[in-house]
């Protein structure tokens, strides 16, 4: 009985691990890409309205 909990822990533990590699992966390679391309088109739009802003001015 002593081998089965230890087993279990350990299993449990890897599966775990592996979840939250998982869940790593797909963040650094779904998510975060997502995220980088809209602060860069935030910027775009912030620029282009300051842009068209000074464009009116005189």
């Amino acid at each position: 009985m002593k081998t089965f909990g230890k087993g279990f822990v350990v299993g449990v533990g890897a599966t775990l691990g592996a979840l939250a590699g998982c869940v790593y992966y797909f963040k650094k390679t779904v998510v975060d890409p997502i995220e980088e391309r809209e602060a860069v088109l935030d910027e775009h739009r912030k620029r282009a309205l300051r842009k068209s802003r000074s464009a009116h001015q005189g």
